[in-house]
């Protein structure tokens, strides 16, 4: 069993004075009153693979004991100072609750222990006015001892400041000021972790490194998208793995900027390398996608249900859409699971590390910036458009809804090859990016309501076959009938605006 918490904090290098050097914080902000604990000795053994790619990825795994909270921590990096930290209960090995969130990470490579890492801890607590804690300011004093071949010995003290739960980040800020004033400046190393390695003489070498181009050229924007997508694609991982909210869909998405990058800049990387990787990201993504695409459905159905009037939800509606969803909601979490704990998945990302180290750059990914990346964003408009062209010319039908949900799919890799070139091109191309969002979110409801309305004649079948009345879903029905074509009405005049002749001819000088 684990447990998880976001924590916020920074490391601070000390003045030569120890503890008492700490400068009294009460009044710093909302700071009231302050109280000393300890000293803690603790004592962690931090884990890793041979080629330290937990140390290369920004993430620790350590098992830890004394103090309040022993045990095995993971820390994956958020965003700023936050990080998440997973714990499970101690044990003699790594338990598999957090080997399965490494995965990613590891590629299933053996962890073993990399650093031991004891520490002094002197605590200082920090209470608002009404005795509610706010941060935790500690005095460690380290020695670290490296667990692999021919490492070292190293010794530091540090200051650390972590939030309490729920406390704003600006404490920090303010907080910062006082120690500063006390000659405390942040430090350069964001864990123990990363320090020890680098004190003890081991460096930190599993972050995979990229393929040199020239900066500013088409190739080293292009690559540096592809990065940092593969990067949101392996931290977004755990997330999904723990069916936390929008984790699937998060990941889903960087599967498809990653396939709209590929395709839409073929000019600058060679489609015989990238096509197979492009097979294999559809292939995770329609993976991903069965269990998203059930949860927006739940959400919506939930929703028209819920706000509908009373005298209008006629049998056991809820408990019959409760039913539905559980059986079809536990089909799709299952294929989640089984394409994420799949080889197939691992050589994706290994095969994305690899396109990353050795790129098949093709002659443009050299040439003109401005020109390689404004033809490929014009390539997936005029692809668009064509689509546009195609559906509104259809008569409202299925035909039509099958147009409009290729057009939605053209909208999405403008967009994305929009996000790759606006480094190079700048507003004008932010404005296309905005614009076929728009067109996308329109079509993306016309799509749901038309999802909806299956969904919904399913219920309906299914609710007169038990012998309770169907009018509820009948009802549903009709408005998603309705929003369908509301949404059709609209596009006209949505189109109109992202297709300004103007912001195109822009585009192509």
């Amino acid at each position: 069993m684990t447990v998880s918490k976001r924590e916020t904090e920074r490391k601070y290098e000390p003045s030569s004075s120890g503890i008492e050097g700490l400068p009294d914080l009460t009044g710093a902000g909302p700071v009231a009153s302050v109280t000393a604990a300890g000293p803690e000795e603790l004592d962690a053994v931090y884990h890793d693979t041979a080629d330290l790619r937990l140390a290369g990825s920004s993430a620790t795994l350590r098992r830890r004991t004394g103090g309040p909270d022993a045990g095995w921590h993971l820390k994956l990096p958020l965003t700023g100072d936050t990080r998440e930290e997973v714990r499970a209960p101690l044990s003699d090995e790594v338990p598999d609750a957090l080997r399965e969130l490494l995965l990613s990470r590891t590629r299933g490579a053996a962890l073993r222990p990399v650093t031991r890492v004891r520490s002094t801890r002197a605590v200082r607590h920090l209470w608002d006015a009404d005795g509610a804690p706010l941060a935790e300011v500690s005095l460690d004093e380290v020695r670290a001892d490296s667990l692999l071949p021919g490492g070292g010995r190293a010794e530091w003290r540090e200051v650390e400041v972590e939030l309490a739960d729920g406390v704003g980040a600006g404490l920090l800020d303010t907080l910062e000021k006082k120690l500063r004033k006390k000659g405390i400046v942040r430090s350069d190393s964001p864990s123990k972790f990363v320090r020890a390695l680098r004190e003890t003489g081991a460096a930190a070498e599993g972050a995979r490194t990229r393929a040199a181009t020239a900066p500013g050229s088409p190739g080293s924007y292009v690559l540096a998208y592809l990065e940092e997508q593969v990067a949101a694609l392996v931290a977004l991982d755990p997330a999904a793995r723990r069916e936390l909210p929008d984790g699937v869909h998060r990941m889903r998405v960087a599967c498809r900027r990653l396939r709209s990058c590929l395709r839409s800049y073929r000019s600058v990387l060679d489609r015989r390398v990238t096509d197979p990787v492009r097979a294999e990201l559809k292939w995770l993504a329609g993976e991903l996608g069965v269990e998203r695409d059930q949860e927006v459905l739940r959400e919506r159905l939930g929703a028209g249900i819920d706000d509908l009037p009373g005298e209008l939800v006629l049998g056991p509606v809820a408990a019959r859409l409760r039913a539905w969803e559980v059986s079809r909601g536990e089909d799709s979490r299952t294929r989640t699971r089984a394409a994420l704990a799949s080889d197939r998945y691992l050589r994706l990302l290994d095969a994305l590390d690899g396109l990353l180290a050795e790129p098949p750059l093709r002659g443009k990914a050299t040439g003109k910036p401005a020109r390689t990346m404004g033809g490929a964003v014009l390539k997936e408009y005029d692809r668009l458009a064509g689509r546009m062209e195609r559906a509104l010319a259809l008569p409202p039908g299925p035909d039509r809804d099958v147009a409009l949900h290729q057009a939605r799919k053209a909208a999405k890799k403008v967009r994305y090859a929009a996000e790759v070139a606006r480094p190079v091109l700048g507003k004008p191309v932010k404005r296309l990016g905005k614009r076929a969002k728009a067109v996308q979110r329109l079509l993306g409801d016309h799509q749901d309501a038309v999802v909806a309305q299956e969904a919904l004649r399913e219920l309906a079948v299914a609710a007169h076959a038990a012998g309770e009345t169907a009018f509820t879903w009948g009802v549903l029905h009709g408005q998603e009938r309705a929003r369908a074509r509301a949404r059709e009405e609209e596009l006209p005049a949505v189109w109109r605006e992202a297709s300004d002749p103007a912001l195109r001819t822009h585009l192509a000088h």
